[in-house]
Parts: C-alpha cells; structure tokens; sequence
C-alpha cells in the first residue's frame, strides 16, 4: 500500500473543528492537531464540528462554562453573563449532528472544552462560582447518551501512546462492525466477527472474552437485533479498556499455542523468549507480534492467521512500536 490512502478507503471520524485549524474558539484561535491531519489524516476521513458555532455562539464569543452540583445535569452558561444560558441549544445542536452522522467510526475531542472535553472539566457552584467537581462536556454527554458505542478520545491523551493506540484499536474495529454486521446482519456474521476478534478481546478484558463467547452459544434464540445491540454494547465498552503487558501476554501465549507443535524447539523458544522480553518491559509488543505473524503464515491455521489481535491497524501507523 502506498503511503497516501485514497479517500474512499478511508475511515470516517468526526474531530472537533478547533483541532483542524479552523478558528472558531471563544477568542477567534485555533488548536491545530500536527499528529490528527498530518498522520492520522492520512487514514481517516475528518468531518470537523463544533457544536458551540453550530449553537449560534458566533466568533469571537463570550466564553461558556458549566454550572452545577455533583449529582445533577450541570447547565452551560456564560462565563461572565450567567444569564446566557445556552444547555438546550447545545443539546438540540448535539443531538441533530448524532443523527447526521451515525456513519463515524470515532470521534475526537478538544480537551477541557465545556462542550466537547472528554472528562475532568470544571463544573462550578452555581451559589459561589467555585469549582464543585469536574463531567464531561455537554456534546460528549449526548454522544454517551445516543451513540453510546462510539470511541471517544481527546486529542491531548493521545500523546499517551498506551491510550493513542487503544482509540485507533477501537476505531479500526468498530469500523469491521460497521462494514459487515450493519451492511449484512446476520448471525453467521455476528459469529464470524466474533471469530476474527477473540484474541484482541482476551488482550483488553478476559472475562468479556468469556462472556461473550457463552453468550453468543444461545444467542440465535434471541431477536437478532436485541443479539446485535447487547453484543457491541458489550464488546466497545471491553475494547476501551486499555490493554497491560499482562493482558497482552496472556493472548500472545495463547496465540502461540497454535504453533508449539508445529515449529522445532529452538524456534519456539525464541518465540517464548521474545513473549517473555515483552512481559518485562524489554521490548515493545511488536516485536513478538512480527515474530509470531512471521510463522503463522507458514504453519498458522486460517483462523488463527485471521486473528485481527496480530494487525488490529495499518502497520504503517507504528502504534505497537511504542507500547
């Protein structure tokens, strides 16, 4: 594959505008994201939004923040006119774009944002103006309420190379879900997707992995659609639990049970060793993966060599060689 990816390959994911370059924050600036258009860029297809513009805020603007107590849905308000009090627009705004837009495979967000931040943003005392506990802003809360499936991420903890590759992980398998299950579902499909994502799945929650291996034994006598929906619920919610060197070890060792009686002893004890390596924080998780794929192709069974855990995105991105 060359390095430019054409359009229609690529996967389509909504990012707040502010990270493309457009000036729409409260004072007319921008928050460029170098690493979402230059890299990720070239593998999925950005559809900008911000849901403050889109509410008629304008630019520049006064800025908003949230007001409220711990326990209840904090109000959007202005930060210097609590009287500007603009929930209901952002929420009508929020709930129009999720409607628009069920193809995106994720979204990314701008960190602190009143509407758009992720988690850890400041809500104030509506009696005294000081900080009461921090929510996720008010776009995110209707995304969680109605596209409750969708990877989120803030574009800031991305510099974190544990949490950059679990979102683009999350992305390129919901993006598997969208383009088998939602073009032709089935249970044979549900079956198949299943199949080809078991090892990733043990690598972020064992018990899901489980559970949802028995489940899927009697779920043909469940309505097809009720299957779907508890399924993806089940399985996104898994997959967004950041997988550990533990985790990651306990699939690769079962990803090598399917080649310790076909490759001679001294083979399979490099392949323990660079398993091993990786256990201790020696080496990052490619190096097992590249020796693992390498004799998978030669003595891995279809189904095995099938296995979205052994390149869950594009090589190219170079996320496990960091992790």
């Amino acid at each position: 594959m060359g390095d430019k990816v054409m359009d229609e390959q690529r996967i389509p994911v909504g990012i707040s505008a502010c990270l493309t370059g457009e000036e729409v924050r409260y004072n007319g600036g921008h928050k460029r994201s170098r690493y979402c258009l230059e890299v990720l860029g070239e593998r999925f297809a950005f559809e900008a939004f911000c849901p403050e513009l889109e509410a008629g805020l304008g630019v520049p603007r006064e800025p908003i923040r949230m007001v409220g107590l711990e326990g209840e849905e904090p109000r959007v308000v202005g930060t210097r006119d609590p009287e500007l009090d603009v929930s209901e627009r952002l929420s009508t705004v929020s709930r129009e774009f999720i409607a628009r837009h069920r193809h995106l495979r994720g979204f990314i967000l701008m960190k602190g944002s009143p509407s758009c931040g992720l988690e850890r943003v400041k809500v104030y005392r509506p009696d005294n103006g000081m900080p009461s506990h921090s929510d996720a802003g008010a776009f995110v809360r209707e995304l969680r309420r109605h596209f409750p499936e969708l990877p989120l991420e803030e574009e800031a903890r991305m510099n974190d190379a544990v949490l950059r590759e679990n979102f683009i992980t999350r992305v390129y398998a919901y993006d598997d879900w969208k383009r088998h299950l939602e073009v032709a579902p089935s249970y044979h499909e549900l079956l198949q997707f299943h199949s080809r994502q078991k090892y990733l799945l043990m690598a972020h929650d064992v018990e899901a992995y489980r559970e949802l291996g028995r489940y899927l034994a009697d779920a043909s006598k469940q309505p097809l659609e009720a299957s779907l929906a508890h399924y993806l619920e089940r399985f996104m919610t898994s997959l967004a639990k950041p997988a550990t060197r533990k985790t990651h070890t306990n699939a690769l060792m079962h990803v090598f049970g399917y080649l310790k009686r076909a490759v001679d002893g001294e083979t399979k004890q490099d392949l323990l060793t660079a398993i091993d390596d990786y256990r201790q924080g020696h080496v990052h998780l490619a190096v097992p993966i590249r020796l693992l794929s390498h004799y998978l192709k030669r003595h891995g069974s279809d189904y095995i060599r099938a296995q979205t855990y052994l390149n869950p995105h594009p090589y190219e991105l170079g996320l496990r060689n960091t992790i």
